[in-house]
């Protein structure tokens, strides 16, 4: 069981408010170790230079997308075991379904609550103590 305050998240968003939404979610579950990313390429750079836990990515976001960073982060053997959480405003069956051929972790529809949030990241990480 790790400690919510252990974990260091990478949280990668095109919007400013959803990153500030999700940030406020992590740390009202005692989540406090938080970097973001305003897209992929830019996520992907902090990923590398700071590995994270977990990155919570959205999907459709421009440079690159949530689909392509997943990937890119499968296909770099120091990332390839970080947790992903898919975030997106669609939860249609063909995203997630390329989402998990990936190998996505799970995924977060928008609007979220906290407490589904904190859900999706105990189904990956385990129950936060």
């Amino acid at each position: 069981m790790p400690a919510a305050s252990s974990l260091q998240v990478l949280v990668v968003d095109d919007q400013m408010t959803i990153r500030s939404l999700v940030r406020s979610g992590l740390q009202q579950i005692g989540i406090n170790n938080i970097e973001e990313a305003p897209d992929g390429e830019q996520g992907l750079r902090n990923l590398i230079a700071r590995p994270a836990h977990l990155v919570i990515t959205d999907f459709n976001m421009p440079k690159l997308d949530g689909l392509g960073l997943l990937r890119a982060i499968r296909a770099h053997p120091p990332l390839a075991k970080t947790a992903v959480i898919m975030l997106t405003g669609r939860a249609d069956k063909e995203l997630v379904q390329r989402a998990v051929q990936f190998g996505v972790n799970n995924y977060l529809v928008k609007p979220f609550t906290v407490a589904t949030l904190k859900d999706k990241i105990e189904a990956v990480v385990g129950a936060l103590t």
